[in-house]
Formats: C-alpha cells, structure tokens, sequence
C-alpha cells in the first residue's frame, strides 16, 4: 500500500523544487495573495519578508495578461478544473519580462473547503527563445537576412485577400551559376549579399522584399501600381549597371532582370503573370531589363529564340569532378 510523505519527506521534495533552476514553488490564500514562495521570486522583485502586505500573484503579470491570471486563480479557488499549465509574461526586477507557466492545486481545510493553493511557476524563458529563433529561421533566408520563399508566399497571400491592387515584382541576378563557377562558391554569395542590400537602400520602407530562389528576390509592393514598380524596378537595375561600373576593371559583370505584375484576389495566379514576364525580360538576347505583364488577358509573346535563350541560361551547370 502507498503511503503518503512523511512531514520530513515532504520537506525534502520542497527543497529540490525549491532549488530547481527556474522553479518558484508558490502558495497562496483564499484571495489569491501570496502568502509564501521560494527564493527564486526574488529574481521578479519580490522579497515577502519585507512586504507589509503580500502581493496578488496575477500582480506579476505583465498588465495584459494580468486579468487572464486572476480569472485562472478563481477557477482553482473555485475548485474547478483548471488542469494544465497556464503560460503567462512576467516582469523581472531588471525591467525584462520572463515567461513562466503556472500550475496551482487547491488546498482544502478540514471541513472540506478551500482555503488557498500551492503551485509552482517555471521560467520558460529559454524555451520561448528557442522557439522564436525556430520560428525566425523557418521563415528567413540565413544568407541575407531577408524573409524567405515560404514567407513571400504567406505574405502574398494576405495581401491578395486582404489588400489586392499592389504590384508584385521578380529580380532574376543574370549568369549568377557561371559567377559560382568561374569565382567559387563564396563569391556568389557576397554577390546574393550586395545585390540583397542593394534592394534593400533602393525600396521604399513599405515593400517587402525576400529571396525566393538561388539567384532571385520577390518584392511585394502593396501601395505601387504595376506601371510605377515598372519603373523603380528600371531604376534599381540601372543603380547595379552603375555600381558595377564604380568598382571598377576587377568588377564582375552584374545583371539583373525584372518582372512585374499587379496582385489581385489570387496570389497563384499573380505570381505566374510576374514569373511570365521575367521569362520574356530574362530571355532576351540582352538582359538587363524590366518588363510588365500587360493589362488585359493577352500574355506577352516571346519568341522561340529567345525563350531557347532563357532556358539554355538556367539548365542546371554539370557538376565538376
């Protein structure tokens, strides 16, 4: 038969919850103040031996999560089920907030009724770190900090639901596989890096700008008309021509294609209409331009020469060795 702790057994388990790192072992009155709690509270600016009056827990949360708190509190008080654990923000005495989940268990006086509740509050703080840099990573590229396809994609999205009308544009680096080739492998990424940060000085804080491929970066632009893209997008390829002629006889030669459509209710369909016209800009014998999908339902037609020139310029190089 299992038996329940001894007084001394019982005190031994609270001095390893006690000691946990991060743990705060918790007790409280009918009202939900504080009346007890490990030394780890001191880590939130709270020292109860030199209160007059012990502080309501959920008076450690931060303001906005501060109701949900109480509410959590009466629920136990009530002896209702509040299983699980409750995950709220608190304010430290350094002024940063921690995030901590809270369990409580009613305590019960002789007579039956509920006099207070034990708990334990446990940091989560690496864990929510853990869990953004996760999050982050998922949706941007390491290489250039910038968001990535699977993020361009959701953001397309959204604003073909929400905010139709802007203009969605595609920057296609020409030759970029014959510079890894010709330069290394870390060349071509300090050319994706500059070309990033080109894009970056050059928009307007409203556009959002991400690298969808190897050689290419989507820009959504929710405020531009596709005419006004077409012509920014003719500036900033204009800029690169220009910084390449400024580094000077050791410049790689750099160039970069465009295209551009309008967004509307279907983000599929908005973006073949800008991948359609970076194939008829990337195609031409010379690149090194923007094109706009028209208004309307025709396509722009291009030329079996120069669609055999796109294709023969992104016909995966064969490996070496």
């Amino acid at each position: 038969m299992i038996q329940d702790f001894t007084l001394r057994e019982g005190a031994a388990l609270y001095g390893l919850l006690a000691e946990g790192d991060g743990d705060i072992v918790l007790k409280l009155d009918r009202d939900g103040l504080v009346v007890h709690a490990s030394a780890g509270i001191e880590r939130l600016g709270i020292s109860l031996a030199d209160m007059l009056i012990a502080p309501h827990l959920a008076d450690l949360a931060d303001p906005d999560q501060a109701q949900a708190l109480r509410s959590f509190i009466e629920v136990v008080m009530r002896g209702g089920s509040a299983a699980g654990w409750f995950e709220f923000a608190a304010r430290g005495a350094d002024g940063a907030t921690g995030w901590f989940t809270l369990q409580l268990r009613p305590l019960k006086a002789g007579d039956g009724t509920i006099d207070g509740a034990i708990g334990i509050m446990r940091s989560i703080a690496e864990r929510r770190e853990l869990e953004e840099r996760l999050f982050a990573a998922t949706l941007t590229d390491p290489l250039t900090g910038l968001a990535n396809r699977r993020a361009f994609r959701t953001m397309l999205r959204h604003l073909s639901v929400h905010r139709p009308g802007g203009a969605l544009a595609l920057f296609d680096i020409g030759h970029l596989h014959s510079l890894w080739l010709r330069h290394g492998a870390s060349a071509g990424d300090s050319i994706v890096a500059a070309f990033a940060n080109l894009l970056r000085g050059l928009l307007h804080k409203d556009h959002i700008l991400a690298r969808v491929g190897d050689e290419r970066f989507g820009v959504l632009m929710p405020q531009e008309t596709p005419p006004a893209a077409e012509a920014l997008a003719r500036e900033i390829v204009g800029e690169l021509k220009r910084a390449t002629r400024l580094a000077g006889s050791e410049a790689i030669d750099l160039r970069a294609s465009v295209g551009i459509a309008g967004i509307d209710e279907s983000a599929d369909e908005s973006l073949r209409r800008a991948e359609f016209a970076l194939v008829h800009a990337r195609a031409r014998p010379r690149p090194d331009r923007a094109r706009r999908y028209p208004d309307g339902p025709a396509p722009p037609r291009v030329s079996r020469r120069a669609l055999a020139l796109y294709l023969g310029a992104h016909i995966p190089h064969p490996r070496i060795g």
